[in-house]
């Protein structure tokens, strides 16, 4: 059934029982097997439930459409007939006047029918993206290392706007095209047995060459949706890594790339598929002038002998003209609520996938904490194959003391941090907050006490006053300003063309390394957490700008409990804990003066800088 929605979501923190599974990102896109699912559907058709009036309008609309259609051929026959019999221009005129106003109301109908199902379809799917949207935003960590930014996004506008597609023009429209064949072939029937035997003829002739039809094209559009996918992964690839594209002057190569068999493999699904419809709409033409000249045929010879009348020969060749239009966008309404399953499918698969790490149903709220963090014998790894990243780590840090962890590349420092904000749960053993067992408290009460600035510092789209501000969303334009000013940001941003209402862009690329990261520290300042992490923060920062911003770290972490990562070992010798680490354990810990005096492992490193 359909999630949460987001406003639901943010005011009902998620808590779910925590199930022992091995998540695997790549069966969301596992191929949908063809034909009818009947879960997928009834899913998909709880989405109609909410719109029930607009539905109701759309048929009653869609009825009359087809009734005008199927009436009108018998109509404009009477009128002749009448007309010729009793030589009355006036009783023409009538029957003129009445299609006209059939047509009317058929085209009436018909529009009535098409806009309220867009509303229905544009709303269907604003409630899809947004509870997909959603639901990602909820995903673990680990689900975006294996799953492609660009197959999400594949999924979020392609698959949804197949979806759209179905409910706007197929839900009722499947409805209409089988209404209006059985209604033509009752009114036939009741006309003439047999020329509605050669306009049957022609039916079961058409139905085999749209199966055959549907069997191919559903093979050359589904060969479509896929390559269409794999060029949203490759424009989201290009376009996020552009600066090492350009640092190793690999324009070239990427053009060749996605030309050569990317964008070449998509033209030439869309020409197979549109060969495909080349080769069927002409067929169904060339059968329809075939059966129209076999209708005037017989049904010339009938009038001959006086059978039947001119009228019921001419409302033959109307119905005969309307016949092929159904049965021609049945053929690939077929295809398309195919798709649409597929679609469904994936759409569902996606959202239903679990995120690793969610709330206990117990969960509480994390009151004020002061900082204290303990890991208890805490245990690691990524998979269940996997091996053991931490190893039986220990360690207890004091409220407000500042904590430096060092090692080789894969030593586990990055793995300690993600653990304590909870981004993966210990394979054993437990971290502590205050006393609080983190897997026992709410995401957002921990993280809103726990921050981090990362290595690579992200700032969106928006004013540099929303990015700080996205540490704290409700935090007043002086408290932005007054968090700025105290790491040293005030200046730089002063000088921007528009100043704190400057539009930085996506990724701040217009800023310079330092700049960015001391947004990063602004931001973090305005959140105002008792455990503050950084995350290898200075490591993209000259020897210079690092000097600059020192004050700023000295402010940010003042009274915090704080975790620092940091390749430059000059940066912690202020540290009130230094802690080595080495393949997943702690090796040594003390102050900057202890192991040196130690004369282990940290001083190895310390004097080899």
């Amino acid at each position: 059934m359909p999630a949460l929605s987001l406003r639901k979501r943010k005011e009902t923190p998620r808590k779910a029982k925590q199930q022992d599974v091995e998540l695997n990102v790549l069966e969301i896109d596992d191929d949908h097997k063809p034909g009818f699912d009947r879960e997928v559907t009834a899913r998909l058709l709880s989405y109609l439930k909410p719109q029930r009036r607009e539905l109701a309008i759309a048929l009653v609309m869609m009825l009359l459409s087809v009734i005008a259609n199927v009436a009108s051929p018998p109509l404009i026959g009477w009128a002749i007939d009448e007309g010729i019999r009793t030589r009355d221009m006036s009783v023409l005129i009538f029957g003129v006047c009445a299609l006209i106003a059939m047509q009317l109301i058929g085209f009436l109908g018909f529009r009535i029918q098409l806009r309220t199902m867009a509303i229905v379809g544009q709303t269907i799917i604003r409630r899809l993206r947004d509870q997909l949207f959603d639901h990602v935003q909820y995903l673990s960590i680990s689900f975006f290392a294996e799953y492609e930014v660009g197959r999400l996004i594949a999924r979020i506008i392609s698959d949804v706007n197949v979806v759209r597609e179905a409910v706007t023009f197929a839900a009722v429209g499947t409805i209409r095209e089988v209404l209006m064949l059985f209604g033509i072939l009752i009114s036939m029937m009741l006309i003439n047995i047999p020329l509605t035997a050669v306009a049957f003829t022609v039916m079961v002739v058409l139905l085999v060459i749209a199966n055959v039809w549907r069997i191919h094209a559903r093979a050359a559009y589904l060969r479509v949706s896929d390559a269409n996918a794999k060029v949203y992964a490759e424009l989201s690839e290009a376009f996020n890594g552009v600066r090492v594209t350009q640092a190793f002057a690999r324009q070239a190569y990427n053009y060749e790339r996605f030309s050569g068999q990317i964008n070449m493999a998509t033209r030439q699904a869309t020409v197979r598929a549109a060969l495909i419809a080349g080769i069927f709409y002409p067929t169904v033409e060339l059968v329809g002038g075939v059966a129209t000249g076999t209708l005037i045929f017989v049904g010339g010879v009938l009038a001959l002998e006086e059978r039947i009348t001119v009228g019921v020969l001419l409302a033959f060749i109307l119905y005969i003209q309307q016949f092929f239009f159904p049965i021609r966008l049945l053929a690939q309404r077929y295809n398309l609520l195919q798709s649409v399953i597929a679609s469904a499918f994936r759409i569902f698969k996606l959202m239903d996938f679990p995120a690793e790490i969610r709330d206990d149903i117990n969960a509480d709220e994390l009151p004020a904490i002061t900082g204290h963090i303990r890991f208890e014998n805490v245990s690691f790894r990524y998979s269940r194959e996997g091996e053991m990243v931490l190893k039986n780590v220990n360690l207890d840090v004091a409220p407000g003391s500042r904590v430096a962890f060092v090692g080789h590349t894969g030593a586990g420092k990055t793995t300690m941090i993600k653990l304590l904000m909870r981004f993966h749960d210990a394979t054993s053993g437990r971290i502590t907050v205050d006393g609080h067992d983190i897997r026992h408290v709410t995401q957002n009460s921990l993280r809103r006490q726990v921050s981090v600035v990362p290595q690579d510092t992200h700032l969106f789209s928006g004013s540099v006053m929303d990015n700080i501000r996205y540490g704290r969303l409700n935090a007043s334009d002086e408290e932005v300003v007054a968090a700025a000013k105290a790491v040293d940001a005030h200046q730089f941003i002063v000088e921007l063309t528009g100043g704190y209402l400057t539009d930085i862009m996506e990724g701040g690329s217009l800023l310079s390394t330092g700049q960015r990261q001391l947004l990063a520290f602004a931001r973090a300042l305005l959140a105002d957490p008792r455990v503050l992490i950084l995350d290898e923060a200075t490591s993209n920062i000259d020897t210079q700008t690092e000097r600059q911003i020192q004050m700023a770290l000295e402010r940010l972490l003042e009274g915090r409990t704080s975790f620092v990562i940091a390749h430059r070992l000059s940066t912690i010798t202020s540290s009130d804990l230094i802690v080595v680490m080495d393949h997943g354990e702690i090796i040594e810990m003390g102050s900057h003066q202890e192991l040196l005096e130690l004369e282990g492992v940290y001083h190895q490193l310390f004097t080899l800088v």
